[in-house]
């Protein structure tokens, strides 16, 4: 093909970007969730998956919930700022 992409290409370039929009909305909502739950709990004891060793006390920094609360809601805030990407139409006679 000359001068351009095939419409095959053009497709799995469309489908890549909405996939790479569905990860970022779906990273903003865990940061905004696992903030929130750092916010509620002081500590978690963490156990092994494989059973061997002890169980481990996580404590999040004062700073760990408010830092993932805002990077979340900013993922999301320019996940819905960004404009549509739709294909050129020429425009409507009437």
């Amino acid at each position: 093909m000359a001068g351009g992409l095939s419409k095959e290409s053009q497709a799995g370039a469309a489908a890549s970007t909405i996939m790479w929009k569905s990860f970022f909305i779906a990273a903003g909502i865990f940061a905004c969730v696992l903030g929130l739950e750092l916010l509620v709990i002081d500590s978690a004891i963490v156990l092994p998956l494989d059973g061997r060793g002890g169980p481990r006390v996580f404590m999040a920094p004062d700073w760990a919930p408010w830092t993932l609360i805002s990077a979340g809601a900013i993922t999301l805030l320019n996940f819905g700022s960004l404009p549509l990407k739709t294909s050129p139409q020429p425009p409507k006679l009437h």
